[in-house]
């Protein structure tokens, strides 16, 4: 599951030529958003909106196509564009829209020439996705904003979890050549970023199709040593089963590798993990927080959990409940279960959806009680928040942080932290 999921639609502003951008889902799909706005511009495209769509969760398409149907009523003039992951696992749904223009699969929606007009090649242009072999130039560009830069590394997943309808939009894994890589973020910190996020699908997956296999931990460990001035290092999602030796000595011996790992664990009960098929059981888990903490003291971990996934008991769930706990989480990403068709999940037993709802409820408390035990960790702390936006900064550790005083966005500034409001650190400059 791609790193940092949200549900709520975000809208860039039209550019000059009038080309709005609604972008679902995880901030993979709002970064390469960018790469489909310069796209467009390229290819002369004007009073349009594009809609780069998510299929991770059922109420996610819903959005998408309640989005596309308002624009419609409010542009009727315009060009709808619909691409993504939902429009890539089924494009038809889409095109059957009387609202929808054109639909782009998520390989072509980069490509150039794809928004012109200049080829009749009807109403859809989507390839199979798992014909795809290479990744992309555009991925490792370096999507930016202003306090930090994403390196796009790897795309795609090889593996096959049952409740997850990705890998059907993204394709398998591809990875970004080291050599690449480095360069990428080698030109970055010379611009001055303070901060690079290596990203992608399934992260911890970049090399195995690459000459040699190298792992994630070599590539990291390569960057460190061959761009030295880069300050901060930081990795978006991983999974718990792929952490391999040089990843965990990095951890140990440089600090600009930031402390902090969100965990794709999903669950904390074996069986559920199990019927999930995921590659990791729950001492796995335990055992990974504990080994990186004895390397690394300072670290934070947040995680992504499902809750009322199909058979899923009270004493089950009970079990992903107390892994908040046992394991030490900061942030929490918690995820309704919702079945999307195609998926082996979804021809389950399944739970009734109030089930599901206060499952998922009481999830979200114990992942804000979790965090309002770190915030209390912070108190009496100077962190080195790397500032986002006036007013508010991203500690090495993840921590939000509210702030009093003057530091310029992006910049790294001392923040001494004075208490909190149970979301952020509250503090001043140093």
């Amino acid at each position: 599951m791609a790193e940092a999921f949200e549900l709520t639609p975000r809208t860039a502003p039209a550019d000059a030529g009038g080309v709005d951008i609604v972008t679902f889902g995880c901030r993979l799909n709002a970064y390469e958003s960018e790469v489909i706005r310069a796209r467009a511009a390229e290819d002369g495209l004007e009073n349009a909106i594009v809609f780069n769509t998510c299929a991770v969760t059922n109420e996610a398409v819903r959005q998408a196509r309640q989005a596309i149907r308002k624009a419609r009523r409010e542009n009727p003039d315009a060009k709808l564009i619909v691409t993504g992951c939902a429009a890539q696992i089924d494009p038809a749904a889409f095109a059957a829209m009387a609202e929808v223009d054109l639909v782009l699969g998520n390989a072509e929606k980069s490509q150039a020439g794809a928004y012109a007009d200049r080829i009749p090649e009807g109403k859809v242009r989507v390839n199979d996705i798992m014909s795809v072999r290479e990744t992309a130039g555009h991925l490792i560009d370096g999507l930016k904003d202003r306090a930090r830069a994403y390196v796009e590394v790897q795309n795609g997943c090889d593996h096959r979890c049952t409740f997850c309808i990705i890998p059907y939009g993204r394709g398998n894994s591809r990875s970004a050549p080291a050599g690449e890589v480095v360069e990428q973020v080698r030109k970055l910190a010379a611009q001055g970023y303070q901060e690079v996020v290596l990203t992608g699908v399934d992260v911890t997956s970049w090399g195995a199709d690459l000459p040699g296999q190298p792992t994630l931990g070599q590539l990291v460990a390569r960057i460190l040593k061959l761009v030295p001035d880069l300050p901060r290092l930081r990795l978006s999602s991983i999974d718990a089963a792929e952490i391999d030796p040089d990843l965990m000595r990095c951890l140990a011996e440089d600090r600009r590798l930031m402390p902090y790992l969100h965990l794709s664990l999903q669950a904390g009960d074996d069986m559920i993990l199990k019927r999930m098929k995921r590659r990791h059981n729950r001492t796995d888990a335990l055992k990974l927080v504990a080994d990186v903490r004895a390397v690394r003291p300072d670290v934070a971990f947040g995680a992504d959990l499902i809750a009322g996934f199909p058979t899923e008991t009270e004493e089950m769930f009970e079990n992903t409940l107390r892994l908040v706990e046992e394991a030490g989480l900061s942030f929490l990403h918690v995820f309704p279960f919702s079945p999307r068709p195609g998926t082996p999940a979804a021809r389950m037993p399944q739970l009734q959806r109030p089930v599901i709802k206060d499952r998922a409820a009481r999830l979200r408390a114990a992942g804000e009680a979790a965090l309002v035990r770190h915030l209390d960790r912070q108190v009496g702390r100077t962190l080195a928040g790397l500032v986002e936006r006036p007013g508010v900064a991203r500690a090495e550790d993840f921590t939000e942080i509210a702030f009093e005083g003057e530091a310029e966005v992006g910049s790294v500034a001392a923040l001494r932290v004075h208490g909190h409001d149970g979301g952020k650190a509250l503090a001043r400059v140093s």
